[in-house]
């Protein structure tokens, strides 16, 4: 069987792929000492880490700025017991993004996710910062605790050319009756149309109305072929 571990480390993947939203809590400058904690949006960047736009004047970018130790709890969205279901804390050195390269390619991504942010990202001073994982603190439910070094996963479709921005593009324009599909599989709410909003090598996201949702892939798919084939699959599930 799949170590102990290796299940774990998938699992909290998979909580940080279907959420999209957590609690970053900072060191407080104002009030040193006391941890600060603030609700955040993110997506994950083409390494798999959490990607975040905050604003310069924000309280939580000024803690950051002065101590770059963070944490980022992430949590099963409308649990009714929070005590038995998902949650993930994420260790991380926060890394302001400056390279016009970088800043380029987590703007198109975080737009796809959260296409509203792009009107105050121009207007007031924003910047895209990555979480990178020092060390995860996984719970599963009751009894299953894990401390992880390795749950984050590079996206391989990210750059690549027929990779994810092409398969979406295609997915989008061609195939509005599967993504319907996989939208009432899933058991998931079905007005307004859904879009697939990103690709990754366990599953896609859907965007819905102010709602995002990952489904993941029968199996795990390390090229764009496999992509296609495993969405194929499901739309004649």
């Amino acid at each position: 069987g799949t170590p102990v571990s290796v299940q774990a480390a998938k699992h909290a993947r998979q909580l940080l792929l279907k959420e999209y939203r957590g609690v970053l809590s900072t060191h407080s400058k104002a009030m040193p000492g006391f941890p600060f904690g603030s609700a955040v949006p993110y997506c994950l960047s083409e390494e798999g880490w959490p990607l975040i736009l905050i604003s310069r004047i924000a309280q939580h970018t000024k803690n950051l700025q002065a101590d770059a130790r963070c944490s980022l709890l992430v949590a099963e969205r409308g649990a009714e017991d929070v005590q038995a279901t998902g949650r993930l804390t994420l260790m991380a050195e926060a890394v302001v993004l400056t390279d016009e390269a970088a800043v380029g390619a987590a703007a198109e991504r975080y737009y796809r996710y959260f296409p509203e942010s792009r009107d105050y990202h121009r207007v007031h001073d924003f910047d895209f910062w990555t979480l990178q994982p020092v060390r995860w603190r996984y719970i599963g439910g009751f009894g299953a605790i894990h401390w992880l070094d390795q749950v984050a996963l590079a996206n391989p479709f990210a750059r690549a050319s027929g990779g994810e921005v092409d398969m979406l593009d295609h997915m989008n324009q061609d195939h509005s009756s599967a993504i319907a599909h996989y939208v009432h599989q899933a058991g998931l709410p079905s007005a307004p149309e859904a879009r697939m909003i990103g690709i990754d090598s366990e599953g896609f996201h859907l965007s819905i109305g102010q709602a995002i949702h990952w489904l993941a892939f029968p199996d795990s798919c390390t090229s764009p072929g496999a992509v296609r084939q495993a969405l194929v699959a499901m739309a004649r599930r």
